[in-house]
């Protein structure tokens, strides 16, 4: 499972725009910074908003094309065998509580109906493409997300 984090324009939120470029319908014109958008064609299974909400855009047995460049552990082309999740978020902006609960009901639920996740790491997509991307950034809280996927019993000590 990879997290990414996005915003579009970078770190504005809300708006329709990350639903415009998973959908390719994003106008170049739009704003200055989707002129370098322009033609590309990206995807991702879902979207985490600032309120929670999850939008999904591809369907979890199909590849999504959110890694881009990428390996892991050795293994190339991370859109063949992995999940992507956006988080609607910028790398040095803290993302919210409602994301951070949403996005372990979603890791629990995946790892519960999908037998290939039951065990499969988590990683931003900082580290399948290191040096070419930094999200979900430094404000991404690893150590929280790994206290809300922590059985209940070991989360209460």
């Amino acid at each position: 499972m990879v997290i990414h984090g996005i915003s579009l324009p970078p770190g504005q939120f809300g708006g329709p725009h990350i639903d415009e470029l998973f959908t390719n319908t994003l106008d170049p014109l739009g704003h200055p910074y989707f002129r370098d958008l322009a033609g590309i064609r990206v995807s991702s299974h879902l979207l985490i908003r600032r309120n929670g909400e999850v939008v999904q855009y591809v369907p979890l047995h199909r590849r999504a094309w959110h890694a881009g460049k990428s390996s892991f552990r050795g293994r190339d082309r991370c859109n063949d065998y992995s999940v992507g999740i956006e988080l609607e978020g910028a790398d040095s902006t803290p993302y919210t509580q409602a994301q951070y609960r949403r996005l372990a009901t979603v890791i629990r639920l995946l790892r519960r109906r999908l037998p290939t996740l039951a065990t499969a790491p988590i990683v931003g997509h900082s580290e399948i493409a290191p040096g070419r991307k930094t999200d979900p950034g430094v404000a991404f809280d690893w150590p929280h997300l790994r206290q809300r996927l922590a059985p209940r019993t070991a989360r209460r000590r």
